[in-house]
């Protein structure tokens, strides 16, 4: 093990690595650092070891605050605290002055000696310069200047410093240790970050039980109204405030279910102040005051409706207008209105009915003095409906286009529509409750997915105000980080820049050594993570043939007893489970070289979500292949039930380490949000298919649902024979061809007694091993081929099982093919093409990595005619279905296929599926949930040999992730069958 001392240098080493000249560096920490702060001594290079920090008394008080953290983190950095002073210099010292550019008497005092050049800084919105200035008062020799163009500036500037000396912005949340440096340099030159591209960038606190809701109570004390002692408190909201700040967050949606941020604690909207956050609501919100506030103080009739209760409404919202104007909160208030409880409005959906609320609350503004004050109006869910129908806001009122809940954006602005002074901003989630399931336990964001949509958004123009949804914050990091720097500058992060912002976030965490590897980990953790929420992996969802999607909302079944991951065909389990275990057996290869110091936030940061997650997956496998071995009355039956509650058992000691152990006990209770006992409707009533589990908002033994099964194994032996694919009597095709792993047959025991069998196949060139072994439980023998001696064509050999007294004959199809093959190659009844396996293209392309749920994506990249060829080797003839499964996208989503030039067959793929996000439905759902959508088309294939599939992207939003031609042999799957061979 390596000392921590080790690792502070590993750190250092990428965050003080020093520019190699002194220009002026226009970078943002966390993203392209060209780092100004050295550990090493040079010309012109300032010591900040002992360096007495200085502000003005008449500067903000966030800045006077502000420099009390950096004091504190060169502390923690250099083992020395500097003084703290104001306005005056301590004699004979070099200071690090700390100020806003004419707020700030000291920095005004450089600006007019001309010692302080802020030209590019000054008059911006949040932009902030360091420089070492030589002589800048009388008596001080030098000084490095922290200065800001209003007070976020200054604080950005300021804890940009921070970052760049090893001070994570998760230090608190996830006990980030700050590494060692005997000395610290700030270098010569101009240094700059820039001005933030998004105006207002910030997060929702949302969906916040159990964690928040249990934890931050107990940990920073309880809210203060009377009768509501579990909200959220101010030093609860301090340590939010600091993290956003370091993150150059400036935007907050407070926490809402059951609480009321100006309520639980009235010195909330102070602390807000205090530290330069500008407060916000939610969709659901309006006019600067909390649903919960109205729940708790109904006044009128009680109802929350405008059309029957109008006087107590307009009442509540013209007090939350005077609390802002009286308290002099910087806010961004939220006009509209939504029914109580996120849903829509019980007084109707017209507009006639949303343009008189918004209207209203346009006058209460102006008779308030506070129209000036920054307006949105969140198209969120039905709310949407309201633009569709043509309504528009007033010009000034910014508009907030959402995502889907899921990561799909549904609308983004038109460009033939006139530009609105108010501009546009968006709404995304990390975290969500609702249809077709919450995912709130652990991050599930794919950062090339979250990086296509906030690229398409802000090049589309929406660059007003951005908000994620983070759930409890905690367990979002990497992506809310993520989220956040690319708002702050997206021209930062390129698409093939999204591995090297991942190697900055390990690095800034856990230093330069193991920066790379940790990298690899949490990026392919995302890949993995975004094929499915863990949430979701007891419900399978199915199409109905018989019925029509576009018109028959049954079409789509939900079954949340369900594995969605096939147990039989194409091993599909036992590979994705391989998948988690190979991650977090590296994941544990990193863990044993993090330094003791660091392995409470590695267990934070990394390594709880990879472990817990994979051990989730085999609790499923265990779980499902005991429910199947119980119909088919295996001995191995209960061993599996016995492996399911080990793992069971293993996701509680996880746990209960993080709720007892981490961090000396400082995470109490955090850890209990529930991810296993969806779907019981038994227990948890009619919600109970999308909603978390409520009991003691923890899984219990018996929460494993569907629910485990054991069987009485009778005495003596009884033969029993389960074939690859999970067909009763017939294998999957052979061919030289596949990609597919070798063929089984499964013998297995249905009694308590051993038994020999013997395997006889009736061609010689079939072999089976083992072709005879003694069965406990069972053995799985494979099935191969020599293709030397084969015949060409389609041969069907019959394989004799004989043991315990009786006998199966199986049949295995091998075919032969007679055609050299060229391109990707049919066996086993398709052709499984990946989207960046294309012999020729038309047309700009931009791959996507890692997007798909197998592998890369690509989406057109310009206009003109996008096309890719790809060739294949098909044995079948007559009609095929080639089945293109893209992103789950919104809106139009066409694309054309076309087989060696016949004219291309145009679909959309959400009007053909019926997938709408308007209204929500289970199309919809399925597609979120499986993240992806697919549809098809048949097409005729005259002759055996080689062709070639050509597709079109109709549409910008069309991302391919992979062609599947289906030759009849396709069988369901989550993943789809396995790449074919290429030749």
């Amino acid at each position: 093990m390596r000392s921590p001392l080790a690792g502070a240098f590993t750190v250092l080493a990428l965050l003080l690595s020093p520019l190699s000249a002194p220009a002026r560096a226009a970078t943002t920490s966390g993203q392209n650092p060209a780092n100004y702060i050295s550990t090493r001594p040079g010309p012109g290079r300032f010591p900040l070891v002992s360096a007495p920090v200085v502000t003005s008394a008449n500067d903000y008080p966030g800045v006077q605050r502000v420099a009390g953290d950096l004091r504190s983190d060169l502390g923690a950095a250099t083992g020395v605290t500097p003084s703290a002073g104001q306005d005056a210099i301590p004699a004979g010292r070099d200071p690090i002055i700390v100020g806003t550019i004419g707020r700030s008497t000291l920095v005004d005092r450089l600006i007019a000696a001309g010692k302080l050049d802020t030209r590019g800084v000054a008059g911006k919105w949040e932009t902030s310069l360091q420089q070492v200035v030589e002589h800048p008062l009388p008596g001080v020799r030098r000084a490095f200047v922290i200065a800001g163009s209003d007070q976020r500036g200054t604080i950005y500037g300021v804890y940009d410093v921070s970052r760049r000396i090893g001070v994570s912005p998760w230090h608190f949340w996830d006990d980030v240790p700050v590494p060692h440096a005997d000395a610290l340099y700030a270098l010569p030159g101009r240094h700059t970050q820039g001005t933030p591209k998004v105006k207002y960038r910030g997060v929702f606190i949302n969906d916040e039980n159990p964690d928040t809701g249990t934890w931050a109570p107990a940990f920073f004390g309880p809210g203060k109204a009377p009768g509501y002692p579990g909200g959220l408190n101010a030093n609860y909201y301090a340590k939010v405030f600091e993290t956003m700040l370091r993150l150059k967050a400036n935007y907050l949606w407070p926490a809402v279910w059951g609480r009321a941020f100006a309520e639980d604690d009235p010195a909330n909207h102070a602390t807000a102040s205090y530290y330069g956050v500008v407060m916000g609501t939610s969709h659901e919100a309006p006019m600067m005051r909390g649903i919960e506030e109205w729940n708790r103080h109904p006044t009128g009739t009680g109802e929350w409706s405008f059309r029957r209760n109008p006087e107590a409404i307009k009442d509540y919202w013209r007090a939350g207008i005077e609390r802002m104007r009286d308290q002099d909160i910087e806010g961004v208030v939220t006009l509209g209105m939504r029914g109580n409880g996120d849903v829509s409005l019980p007084d109707g959906d017209g507009i006639d009915l949303m343009s008189s609320i918004i209207d209203t609350q346009r006058q209460i503004l102006t008779e308030e003095g506070m129209l000036g004050a920054p307006q949105v109006q969140t198209l969120y869910k039905e709310v949407q409906r309201y633009w569709d129908k043509g309504y528009r806001p007033p010009d000034d009122v910014t508009v907030v286009f959402c995502d889907d809940n899921w990561g799909n954006m549904r609308k983004l602005p038109d460009p033939s529509l006139p530009a609105r002074s108010g501009g546009y901003g968006l709404y995304y989630h990390f975290d969500y409750v609702g249809d077709g399931r919450n995912y709130k336990w652990v991050d599930t964001a794919n950062l090339t997915n979250t990086w296509e949509q906030l690229n398409r958004a802000y090049r589309s123009g929406v660059d007003r105000l951005w908000v994620a949804n983070v759930g409890d914050l905690k367990n979002e990091e990497e992506p809310a980080q993520f989220f956040l720097d690319y708002a702050w500058n997206p021209d930062a992060i390129p698409l093939d820049g999204i591995k090297d912002w991942e190697r900055r976030y390990a690095a800034e965490n856990f230093g330069t050594s193991m920066a790379a590897d940790i990298a690899e980990v949490l990026s392919r953790y995302g890949v993995l993570q975004s094929r499915r929420k863990p949430e979701l992996l007891n419900r399978r969802i199915t199409v109905d043939p018989a019925k029509d999607l576009t018109t028959d909302p049954t079409a789509v079944v939900y079954d949340d007893q369900g594995n969605p991951f096939s147990l039989t065909d194409y091993r599909e389990m036992d590979r994705v489970v391989a998948e988690w275990q190979a991650l977090a057996a590296r994941a544990e290869r990193i863990k044993a070289r993090v330094p003791d110091a660091w392995q409470d936030a590695y267990f934070q940061l990394v390594h709880y979500q990879v472990k817990a997650t994979a051990n989730l997956y085999e609790l499923r496998r265990a779980e499902f292949t005991n429910i199947l071995y119980a119909a088919q009355g295996r001995a191995a039956t209960n061993d599996l039930a016995d492996q399911a509650e080990a793992r069971f058992a293993t996701d509680q000691a996880l746990n209960a380490h993080y709720n007892t152990a981490l961090a000396g006990g400082k995470w109490k209770d955090w850890q209990l949000q529930p991810k296993i006992g969806y779907g019981n409707v038994a227990r948890y009533g009619p919600n109970a298919p999308w909603q978390q589990p409520e009991l003691n908002n923890v899984a219990l033994p018996d929460e494993i649902y569907p629910y485990l099964q054991r069987i009485e194994v009778p005495a003596g032996a009884a033969l029993g024979v389960a074939l690859d694919g999970g067909d009763a009597t017939t294998l999957p095709e052979f061919s030289p061809w596949q990609s597919q792993p070798q063929q089984y047959v499964e013998v297995y025991n249905k009694g308590t007694t051993p038994f020999a069998y013997t395997i006889t196949a009736e061609q010689p060139w079939v072999h089976v091993t083992p072709a005879a072994e003694t069965v406990d439980k069972q053995v799985r023998a494979l099935v191969s081929v020599d293709w030397r001696r084969a015949p060409a064509g389609l041969t069907v050999v019959p394989i004799r099982v004989e043991g315990a007294g009786s006998a199966v004959v199986v049949r295995a199809p091998v075919r032969n093919p007679g055609i050299r093959p060229r391109g990707f190659a049919e066996a086993n009844g398709y052709v499984s093409i990946p989207a960046t396996g294309f012999d020729r293209k038309a047309g700009s392309w931009r791959v996507l990595p890692g997007i798909g749920k197998t592998g890369d994506g690509i989406m057109p990249a310009g206009a003109g005619d996008a096309r890719l060829d790809y060739r294949v080797t098909l044995t079948s003839t007559g009609p095929v279905k080639i089945n293109a499964l893209l992103a789950p996208r919104n809106g139009q989503l066409r694309y054309a296929v076309s087989v060696d030039g016949a004219p291309p067959q145009v679909i959309d793929a959400v009007a053909a599926t019926g997938a709408v996000d308007t209204t929500m439905n289970r199309q919809w759902a399925r597609n979120t949930s499986d993240n992806v959508n697919v549809t098809s088309t048949t097409h005729q294939i005259a002759t055996a040999g080689t062709h070639t599939v050509s597709f079109w992207a109709l549409d910008s939003s069309v991302i391919l992730q992979r062609l599947i031609v289906d030759t009849g042999g396709v069988k369901d799957s989550y993943l789809g069958p396995p790449t074919s061979r290429r030749f």
